[in-house]
């Protein structure tokens, strides 16, 4: 019968195949063995502690006033609101998961300093809305969000965050007639069912997550991952194309908590192989606002609902 390490082994090796970079592959499997063989770290009581973390979704501003739930021109003040009242809690850190703007670059001037105003560390994740802007400006997105790059990791409360990029192939985020948009278009043709306001993983993305998570379980850290796109529920209309391929990746580590999105404004939530799949509502459809704050427990995560965001009790197992 197959053990764990030779389960986890067997998707990394997959994973390195479809990637067809020797040297990648090689350091692939080599953080995989290492990850398998290396005993846990003992973590201190100080990083066991409880601790909290903001999430935000779709704040989605336009100056636009918007029909139907769209509230676009009042998202400015919904989130000055939300940062307001975040900023009396102790929070490690506060993440917007994409779709930060609706539409127009100038949005980014609009919203950006509100969100500054965090005394926690603030991050963001790219949402498909972001690159809503003139073509030339697309290369200038993860720059106006104040992102180091447009994936990677960082510590909090002793866990791994790992910030991914579901616009890595997809058409908002690649100029019109780009070698990168017909590759999109290509991959959104070959994928049954998908949507164009969604996007993908690539291959070095995607190599890049299967080491550090793999670094991250050699370190005996737990891992909570931010995209703006869901994987689970299954929902085409709102998936990343290659969903089934992350959720298996991700799977392959037992470290793995929870996958936090957005996109979705009605939000959702699946347990599925331990982890939890949750989909925040988002902020732009309604008067009044949508967030979360979680706490981050050794047992459980806490996510305490404001707005039309409700509460969740997510139960760890160990």
């Amino acid at each position: 019968m197959p053990t764990p390490r030779d389960s986890r082994l067997s998707v990394l090796h997959r994973r390195a195949l479809r990637v067809g970079a020797p040297v990648r592959t090689a350091a692939v499997l080599s953080a995989g063995l290492f990850a398998c063989a290396a005993p846990q770290v003992g973590r201190s009581p100080e990083a066991l502690a409880s601790f909290s973390f903001g999430a935000i979704a779709d704040c989605q501003y336009c100056s636009v006033v918007g029909e139907g739930v769209r509230k676009y021109s009042m998202s400015d003040a919904k989130l000055a609101r939300c940062v307001e009242h975040l900023n009396q809690l102790e929070l490690e850190h506060v993440v917007h998961l994409g779709d930060f703007i609706d539409r127009d670059f100038q949005s980014f001037a609009a919203v950006g300093p509100i969100f500054e105003r965090l005394e926690a560390p603030g991050y963001h994740v790219l949402g498909n809305h972001d690159y809503s802007v003139a073509d030339e400006r697309k290369q200038d997105v993860v720059a106006a969000l104040g992102m180091p790059s447009r994936f990677h990791a960082f510590t909090s409360g002793g866990w791994r965050f790992i910030v991914l990029d579901g616009n890595d192939i997809s058409i908002q985020s690649s100029s019109e007639g780009s070698p990168e948009r017909r590759a999109a278009e290509a991959m959104l043709e070959a994928t049954a069912g998908s949507r164009p306001w969604n996007g993908a993983l690539g291959a070095e993305q995607l190599d890049w997550l299967a080491g550090a998570l793999a670094a991250a379980e050699a370190a005996g850290e737990d891992v909570v991952l931010y995209c703006h796109f869901p994987v689970l529920p299954l929902d085409p209309g709102h998936n990343l194309w290659n969903a089934a391929e992350v959720v298996e990746l991700i799977e392959a580590f037992p470290n793995v908590r929870a996958y936090i999105n957005g996109h979705n404004h009605a939000g959702a939530y699946e347990l599925h192989n331990g982890v939890h799949y949750v989909t925040l509502k988002g902020m732009v459809d309604t008067d009044e606002t949508s967030y979360a704050v979680v706490t981050v427990h050794r047992d459980r995560l806490e996510l305490e609902g404001f707005g039309r965001e409700g509460d969740r009790v997510l139960l760890i197992e160990r």
